[in-house]
């Protein structure tokens, strides 16, 4: 295939005033040049994640974004290679690839080696916060970590897929819960939650999912297809309410993919004797804990297993999923114009399912 035209530079959203007054820009940056064993990506697609948030407001305990001198956040990309580095062999101009929230690993560490864990590595780079992410429309990726995308799935499908898709997987997958198990996803209308509800039914889970007004409620009941939908703004004591659902036995998992204090204090009240809570929403440092007496922990048995971003071999598998058609994200499109509003709406708490923003239109 012939190399298309490869402009000089190309529009990008850039963060300043990072803290929690940032500000984001639609930007010219130069396109970069792929390394030695790099591709050059033309994005498509390009979810909005609220780890994006955490990354301009600087409200983590790790590295930040001005420390890399990084402009533009973003780690859920998906388009087509448009160069490759000298010494690629296993990739071509025109291929289909995706980018993750981790840019690349080292591959040679035993985090790396086990297949599930390289996420974990002590030298994984994380898109869009120690290099340039996926807000801008060309970016670099390394050959051996980027994903291949199957030719039925879409690129504004697969973008979110290379975040919260996976990321939930990977939780479902580390949880052991089984067919017929009840799953409740605190957060179930946002990015993360919604591919979680769709991921557990094909699994053969029971869903309750736990969100905030009624698009919420006709996203997890109607279309994603819960079991039982509980508003925490309209429901007094939402944990007792999951234990009502459950035959007052409580839920075998609960995916905490909301980042906030009442979630994560509630979520060991829902559980059954033996239970896990999955810890997967970021809270900003210092505002939240898993929250009860020891007592409930030693009596129920219960347990807390906190789970990152999802490996290649998760990413994979969620595609997989969505190319037999058993995830879909349900997602609103912005232009890169708009880029700026669907941040801000996402800031707001006001987005069910996910923002994606479409570079071409």
């Amino acid at each position: 295939m012939a190399s298309p035209e490869i402009p000089k530079t190309c529009k990008a959203g850039c963060v300043s005033n990072n803290g929690p007054d940032f500000t984001i820009s639609i930007e010219d940056v130069p396109v970069p040049e792929p390394g030695p064993n790099e591709l050059l990506l033309r994005l498509n697609a390009t979810g909005v994640c609220y780890s994006d948030l955490h990354y301009m407001m600087e409200d983590l305990d790790m590295p930040t974004m001005r420390q890399s001198a990084i402009l533009s956040p973003g780690h859920e990309g998906a388009g087509v290679v448009v160069k490759v580095g000298r010494d690629v062999k296993s990739w071509k101009v025109g291929d289909r690839g995706g980018v993750k929230p981790i840019w690349d690993v080292c591959g040679d560490c035993e985090l790396c080696w086990d297949g599930t864990h390289e996420t974990y590595c002590s030298k994984a780079v994380f898109t869009g916060l120690a290099v340039p992410g996926t807000y801008q429309h060309y970016i670099t990726s390394p050959a051996k970590y980027t994903t291949r995308i199957p030719d039925n799935v879409d690129d504004f499908t697969a973008g979110p897929i290379m975040c919260s898709g996976s990321t939930i997987h990977t939780s479902l997958v580390a949880s052991q819960l089984k067919a017929g198990n009840w799953a409740v996803f605190p957060g179930g209308g946002g990015g993360v939650g919604h591919m979680g509800i769709q991921l557990a039914r094909a699994m053969g889970m029971r869903v309750i999912a736990i969100d905030g007004g009624e698009q919420k409620r006709a996203l997890c009941l109607d279309t994603l297809g819960a079991e039982a939908f509980i508003d925490f703004t309209q429901v007094k004591d939402v944990a007792a309410e999951v234990v009502r659902i459950t035959d007052g036995k409580g839920a075998h998992g609960i995916f905490v993919t909301a980042g906030n204090k009442a979630a994560y204090e509630s979520a060991p009240r829902m559980a059954r004797i033996g239970g896990k809570v999955m810890c997967i929403g970021l809270a900003p440092s210092g505002t939240a804990t898993v929250c009860a007496e020891p007592g409930w922990f030693i009596f129920k048995n219960l347990h807390v297993i906190g789970t990152m971003v999802g490996s290649t071999k998760d990413t994979d598998a969620a595609l997989d999923f969505a190319a037999r058609g058993l995830l879909k994200p349900i997602y609103e499109k912005f232009p890169i114009s708009k880029l700026p509003d669907a941040v801000q709406k996402l800031r707001d708490g006001k987005v069910a399912g996910r923002c994606v923003v479409d570079f071409n239109s």
